[in-house]
């Protein structure tokens, strides 16, 4: 399968782009069904340290913030304005919050990260820009996920009335393959719309 990028229309290094994003993502369907499920999941576990992958703007982290007590979140993205925004979204709680500025796309974006009873994700696993990537970046999970931790990765899915591109955008059932092949256990906890979060231990 070909490796080539697939083009991303936002460059997230620009503040204006990472604004023009900010202002719609909370409009688009079912994503806080997304965050309802994660938290829900999160604090039936007790999970108190988390990691999330590609934290954009910080909507997720002021979502759980607001509903998980005393969780602890590490922040990881690539964009230096998205972490911007994020900072401002999250002032009254960052001091359960470490924000860490590293590329998921890099091998060594675990290196010395430490370890976590959870790592999660929504809808940033695209944003390797083809999904033949995916699997590496499951495997590197592993490498911080605490013994009987939990990674929740809610993502669009490619398919009739979802996302057209078949590079980008891994099947249903693709991304349940993709995290079993690199070593998970893995079930769809929620699907709707083009979005599914699958529970992987």
């Amino acid at each position: 399968m070909s490796q080539s990028e697939v083009p991303s229309p936002v460059n997230f290094h620009l503040m204006q782009d990472a604004l023009d994003w900010e202002s719609t993502a909370m409009e688009r369907p079912f994503r806080l069904d997304m965050f309802g499920m994660i938290a829900e999941c999160i604090e039936s576990r007790g999970i108190g340290n988390a990691l999330e992958l590609g934290s954009g703007p910080g909507f997720l982290a002021r979502y759980l913030c607001d509903r998980v007590a005393d969780i602890s979140l590490t922040l990881l993205d690539f964009s230096e304005p998205m972490q911007i925004l994020a900072r401002t979204r999250l002032k009254d709680c960052v001091q359960n919050i470490r924000f860490v500025r590293r590329d998921f796309k890099s091998p060594e974006w675990t290196q010395d990260l430490g370890t976590f009873d959870c790592v999660v994700t929504t809808q940033a696993v695209h944003e390797l820009r083809h999904k033949s990537r995916a699997k590496a970046l499951h495997r590197r999970v592993k490498e911080v996920l605490d013994p009987g931790g939990v990674y929740l990765v809610c993502d669009h899915f490619y398919g009739p009335d979802a996302m057209s591109d078949g590079n980008l955008y891994m099947t249903p059932d693709e991304q349940v393959s993709c995290l079993s092949e690199a070593g998970f256990r893995a079930e769809v906890l929620l699907r709707k719309g083009s979005l599914q979060l699958v529970f992987a231990s």
